[in-house]
């Protein structure tokens, strides 16, 4: 279970803070909901420790995570920023998502290509970002966060800007991976995401 309990945060120039303050169950999938600028993706760099809270706690299964860095927290995210490397082709892209210093198993290989195939992009291993369309490039990102395997998913806007059929595709997979018990935070403009996949609607 993820707690956020009473978070509090403001900029330097915000004249009100934010306090965000809900809790979501392993296996489902919150949505938040707001207009722009009402802090969505605040609230998702808080989570993941890029950002530190003036008050309030974050819980995972009744453990405190404000004191761990981002890379100690049981958190994958894909922000609206793909963030992937673009001298780096896909597959080592992925592999830095399993193992920061690439030493990958066999498994970890495997699973690499079993999942370029899963989100349509078997084959592509080895070309660069640079190469790919906007919906190529958001499922390598989602495909790396589902392949480090934690516990819980931080996604923001991760659907944005893709055609129908890619969209579908990636809603069932995120449905797959609630169903294996994954925890998923949404922020999402889109009625029909969070009609799909939210079991509870955080409203901003």
């Amino acid at each position: 279970m993820l707690e956020v309990r009473n978070l509090v945060f403001a900029y330097p120039d915000q004249e009100r803070p934010w306090n965000f303050d809900f809790t979501v169950e392993s296996g489902q999938c919150i949505a938040i909901h707001g207009a722009s600028g009402s802090g969505k993706s605040t609230l998702m760099n808080l989570l993941a420790g890029f950002l530190e809270p003036q008050s309030g706690d974050i819980l995972w299964q009744n453990e405190s995570l404000r004191q761990r860095p981002p890379w100690q927290r049981p958190m994958t995210s894909v922000f609206q920023e793909h963030n992937l490397f673009e001298h780096l082709d896909v597959e080592t892209n992925i592999g830095l998502g399993i193992h920061p210093g690439l030493k990958l198993t066999r498994e970890d290989q495997q699973a690499i290509d079993k999942g370029l195939h899963s989100v349509g992009l078997g084959g592509l291993g080895k070309r660069m970002p640079g190469d790919l369309s906007g919906g190529q490039r958001q499922r390598v990102a989602l495909l790396r966060a589902i392949l480090r395997q934690q516990p819980v998913m931080l996604l923001d806007e991760p659907l944005t800007g893709l055609d129908a059929d890619t969209r579908d595709l990636l809603r069932q997979i995120l449905l797959e991976e609630k169903a294996r018990g994954t925890l998923i935070v949404l922020a999402s403009h889109d009625e029909e995401d969070r009609r799909i996949l939210a079991d509870s609607v955080h409203s901003l």
